[in-house]
Order: structure tokens, then sequence, then C-alpha cells
């Protein structure tokens, strides 16, 4: 059976797919990473995992960039890529056409001329003699395009006339640069609204709903990055699109839904990892997954040990993954001693001179100098080997599933680098084995929940403890206690400069967050040898 794998499943796709029923391919399928349909097969990132069963590929897109780049990119997998000619299209015998070229419903392409690969040649558009068109090209519909020109790569000819479109309201848009971000991710024509999104404390986050079956349905999150904390915004991408692209063939693999237990994040139209926007500031997409919940706080026991087999099973999957790859988009991001020698700093300068009402605070921090180089020590000396990490790994960066209450899938990925996973560990730890939020006014409502925590260790070491070497295991419980340290020293830091890092709602916000993990760590000091005793029972 002839069969064909179209790259782009929107309108231009669809007329490819029935030229291609035409010419006698029989079984024609689609990726995409945005339209969902029967015919869909994957993402576009899958192309090399079809590459057995559908030998023959070409890139049905509108956009020169991403139509040159996906047929090069078929190419160079070893896929045959057909020039698709319409049965109406005039096309000269001494025409050289090339590969993944698409020559539409009465185009003429007159003798002698050349037309490289990756060209739109659309409907009722005439290329004559001896012309030479460079590739990803495209001769819009009804143009002409006279005997011995040049068509320079990626240029357009546009169809006699052209009307551009202006952006149309749409509800929940009240600014002109995330207008502009939706527009460049391709969903303006068919937004219905927008509305902010989630909890975080660094990004703005948006979610865009697009008419469904049953109404308007959340389809996709938008984020507008905060560049003051991630100032490498195309290495964070890259390490973000890097890392879910592998996981999706992971996944495969392991025989689970690559589509809803990794984020599928979205290029623009252009084929841009990110968006940036009239200010400079960068903006990037995913699709969102439905039949998912998100937890600020443990409300029931299984959900931590979820937490810890979720956030176990994705450093597992990330094994073999090299972290030597990543770009370290936060340089010494939890380097304890370094977040020590920075709170120093604001507290010699206290710049807003907030000293005075947090000595208490400080007197506890300077106390544990020694402490902060406890896995900074051994990870310099090679006892402690580097791995991907997540570097977030509060209970609220996983998606459970509604339907199972299982753990589904890793969320919030800017701080995938090359850590310990003594960290990652730890994060968790010092976010969901707490018995109130990190800004609770009141720390007769803040502890240590051991249980929690046994439970975390338990769900954690099910999967990594094949993985992660003993000297790994044993400076698990070390990566509670410092990533607490170090957590409660940042908002202090960031309290003593004026709060520029954290999102607060009120002037002390800062400063209750880090009562709250210095109330933590006291607590995780006093039953230190049972916090390492539950590890090695699980080891």
């Amino acid at each position: 059976m002839k069969s064909l794998l179209i790259l782009g499943a929107g309108g231009f796709g669809h007329m490819i797919q029935e030229t291609a029923w035409l010419l006698g391919y029989e079984d024609v399928v689609f990726l995409d990473d945005a339209v969902k349909d029967k015919d869909v097969v994957g993402k576009c990132c899958d192309y090399k995992s079809f590459l057995e069963k559908y030998d023959t590929a070409v890139a049905a897109l509108g956009d020169n960039n991403m139509r040159l780049f996906w047929t090069e990119k078929l190419m160079e997998a070893g896929y045959k890529v057909p020039a698709i000619i319409h049965p109406t299209a005039f096309v000269s015998q001494s025409a050289v056409i090339g590969n993944g070229t698409f020559v539409m419903q009465k185009a003429v392409i007159n003798t002698h001329t050349v037309i490289e690969h990756g060209v739109l040649i659309n409907s009722g558009a005439v290329v004559d003699h001896d012309s030479h068109v460079a590739k990803g090209a495209h001769i819009s519909l009804n143009s002409v395009v006279k005997a011995n020109c040049n068509i320079g790569i990626k240029q357009k000819v546009e169809a006699g006339d052209v009307i551009f479109s202006t952006h149309r309201k749409i509800d929940g848009v009240d600014n002109r640069d995330l207008e502009d971000a939706i527009y460049a991710f391709g969903f303006g024509p068919r937004c219905s609204y927008v509305k902010p999104f989630g909890a975080g404390h660094i990004n703005e986050t948006y979610a865009v709903y697009t008419p469904g079956e049953n109404g308007d349905e959340l389809s996709y999150v938008l984020q507008r990055v905060n560049s003051n904390v991630f100032k490498d915004p195309a290495g964070v991408m890259e390490n973000i699109f890097g890392v879910t692209e592998y996981l999706r063939n992971v996944i495969r693999e392991e025989g689970g839904d690559p589509d809803r237990e990794t984020l599928a994040y979205i290029k623009t139209k252009s084929g841009a990892n990110y968006f940036e926007d009239s200010e400079g500031e960068p903006w990037r997409c995913y699709n969102f997954i439905p039949d998912s919940e998100c937890y600020q706080l443990v409300e029931k026991p299984e959900q931590f040990y979820q937490s810890g087999s979720s956030f176990g099973h994705f450093l597992k999957q990330l094994g073999d993954y090299p972290a030597s790859r990543l770009h370290e988009t936060i340089p010494d991001f939890h380097n304890t001693v370094k977040r020590f020698e920075a709170f120093e700093v604001a507290l010699k300068r206290d710049l807003k001179n907030r000293k005075g009402s947090c000595r208490p605070e400080i007197d506890f921090v300077l106390k544990r100098k020694d402490d902060c180089a406890v896995l900074v020590k051994q990870q310099d000396d090679g006892t402690l080997p580097l791995r991907v990490t997540h570097n977030d790994t509060k209970l609220n960066n996983i998606l459970f599933d509604s339907r199972t209450g299982k753990g589904l899938c890793i969320i919030d990925l800017d701080t995938i680098m090359p850590g310990l996973a003594a960290n990652d560990f730890g994060d968790s730890i010092r976010f969901g084995a707490a018995t109130a939020a990190e800004d609770e006014k009141n720390l007769d409502l803040v502890h240590f929940d051991i249980s929690l925590y046994e439970l975390y260790v338990k769900g954690y070491l099910e999967e990594t403890k094949d993985v992660l070497t003993k000297e790994e295991i044993e400076s698990l419980p070390w990566g509670a206690r410092l990533m607490t340290l170090e957590c409660g020293i940042r908002f202090l830091t960031d309290y003593l400069q004026g709060d520029t890092y954290f999102k607060t709602e009120y002037p002390e916000h800062n400063l209750v967050r880090a009562r709250t993990q210095f109330r933590l760590v006291d607590e995780m000091e006093q039953c230190f040898d049972k916090m390492q005793e539950i590890v090695r029972k699980y080891a």
C-alpha cells in the first residue's frame, strides 16, 4: 500500500492530503503539534519514530521557514521526500523540481526552470522559462514569475494586491504584548478568550481557550517568562525542548502516552522556540493536559507518595540524558554556599533598612554557615554526580490524573539543569512534608511531618534505588534539610534586598516565608537521625 506521512494538519496539509489521494496514495496521515484529528498520529518531533512504517513524508507547512526546516529534517532522517504535483498542474519535462516541493492546482512551470526543495507553487501561479526558485520560497496564488527570474531563499511572491488582517478583539486580552504572543503562536483567529492561570511566583501565566465540541475548552498554556530571573531564555527553551522531546521517546518505549505524560511545547509560526514581545520579554506556549489537576498542599497522604514516585521516575527516565548538554540557565542555583554569600552581601548592604525587623532570622542563618557547605563539598570532590534535575520539585509542579489520582506529568521545567539528586529530593520534602503553606503567618501551624517524609522516601526510592549511588542515597536527608534552609535564606535575602525576585502581596511576605522554612529546618534537625533511618529502611 502506498503511504504518506504529512507534517502539518492545517488547511494546507489537508489540501496536500487530497492531492496525495489523487496521486494514488492510500494511507495518508499527519503529524501536528496542535491539531487534534483522527488522522493525526503524533507530534512533529516524533517524526523519526514513524520512519519504519511511513518511509515517505512531506512537510505541508505554509510558513516558509517551517516548511524548509522540516523538509530538510525529513531528508536528513532518511525519508523519501517527493515533490507533490497536482494532476491539473502543468510542469515541463525539462523543469527540475526539488524534494518536498508542492505544485498546486493549475499552476504552470515552464521549460528549464529550476525549483529547489521545500518550495510552494500555489494555485494558478506561473513560473516562466529559465527561472530559478530557491529553496523554501512561496509563489502565491495567480502570481507570475517571468522568464529568467531568480527568487531568493524563502522569498514570498505575493498574490496581486495584499490585504493584511488586523487583530480581532479577544476577551481577557488587556495588553498588546499578550495579544501579539497569542498571534505569534497562531491562536489569534480561533482563540475564544484568555485568563490568568496558576499560582506561580515567577512567570505570568495565561490559559488560552479555544472552541471545542462541548463549548470553549482550555487548550493551551501561555507564559511570559520573567527575564529578570531567567536571563538566558534561549538556553531555557533549548533545555526544555531537548528534554521533553527526549521524554516523549522514553515514554513511548515504556508503553505510556507521550501526549499526557510530558509537556508538549509549541513553536511559533516562524519556527522559533519562543516569542519575543515589544519589550524584549520572552513568551512560550505548551498544550494543556485535560483531566489533570494540581495541588498546592498535600490533601491526602497518597498524593505525597505519588509525588515521590513521580519525581523519582522523572529522574530515572532522564538517567541517560547527558547533563552536559544542558545550559546552566541560573548559575549556582542550588549552590547553598553561594546562597549564603549572597545573603551576607544583602545583610551588609541592608538596602531597605529591614535588618532590624529580622534579627532572629538573621542569627538563625549565621549559625548554620558550615551546614551550607555539606553537599557542595561532596559535589566538588566528585562524591555526588551531577544528574539532569528539575530543581523546583514542589508538589504543585506535578499534574495528577483526575481519574486515577496518580502522578501523571512533571511541569514547570524552567529550571531543568545539571544538579544533585539530593537537591530535587530535598525541595520536595521542604514543600510537601510541611503542615502549612510556605507563607503561613502562624508558626504554631507549621511543622515537619515525618510520616509524610517517609511516604515520599518510599515512593522516591522505589523508582531510584537502583539508579542512585550509595552516597547519593545517604545524601537525601541532608538534601531535605539544606534545601529548606536554602529556600529560607533566599526568602530572607530577597526581603533584605527589597523583594526583587519573588512576587509578594505585602511588605513582610518574604520574611513570613523565611520564618516558615526556618521552623521546618529546626524540626528536621531535631529528628535528623530518624530521617536517616527511614532512608536506610527503603534503600
